[in-house]
C-alpha cells in the first residue's frame, strides 16, 4: 500500500495526471503498478488500477490474475472495480474512501447512479442497432473450436 500511495503523491508532484497509484502483488512481490495518466496521454481509461492490470498481466503473460491482490491509493471507481473483477484478482485493497476523492472532485457517485438506472433512463443515450447482423460475431464465438474463454 505505500507504494501505492507514493505512485499517487509522486505522480501528482511530477504533473503526470491525478492522485491515484496502485500495485498489483503476488506471493509478496510486486509484479505490476501504475498510476493515473488521464491527462498526459489523453486517455480516460488511464487510471492506476487499469495501468497496473496491464502492467501485471503482461509480467505475467496472461489476461487472468487470480491469485493477486491490488493495492490501490483509492476505493476503485466503477470502471476500475470492473477491471478487477474481469482480471480475477483475488483481494482489493484500498487508502482513501470514494468519499474521499469526492472531496477532492473526483466523484464516481454519479456514474453508480447512471449504472444502477435502466439504460433507457440514463444520461448518455442507447439503442440496439443491427442486432441480427450484430449475432454473427457471437455465433462465430460459439462455433469456434480455437477459443478461449475468458
Amino acid at each position: 500500500m505505500r507504494r501505492a500511495i507514493a505512485l499517487a503523491t509522486e505522480n501528482v508532484r511530477s504533473g503526470s495526471g491525478g492522485p491515484f497509484g496502485a500495485v498489483i502483488a503476488k506471493d509478496g512481490a510486486i509484479i505490476g503498478e501504475g498510476f493515473n495518466t488521464v491527462t498526459r496521454d489523453n486517455d480516460p481509461t488511464a487510471h492506476g488500477e487499469v495501468r497496473a492490470i496491464r502492467a501485471a498481466c503482461h509480467t505475467l503473460g496472461t489476461f487472468t490474475l487470480k491469485g493477486c491482490e491490488i493495492y490501490t491509493s483509492c476505493e476503485p471507481c466503477p470502471m476500475c472495480l470492473a477491471a478487477i473483477y474481469w482480471a480475477r484478482i483475488d483481494r482489493i485493497w484500498y487508502g482513501n474512501t470514494s468519499a474521499d476523492a469526492a472531496r477532492v472532485s473526483f466523484d464516481d457517485a454519479f456514474l453508480y447512479r447512471e449504472l444502477a438506472l435502466p439504460a433507457r433512463d440514463r444520461t448518455i443515450p442507447s439503442s440496439m442497432l443491427l442486432r441480427e447482423q450484430a449475432w454473427e460475431s457471437f455465433q462465430a464465438w460459439l462455433d469456434s473450436p480455437n477459443k478461449t474463454p475468458y
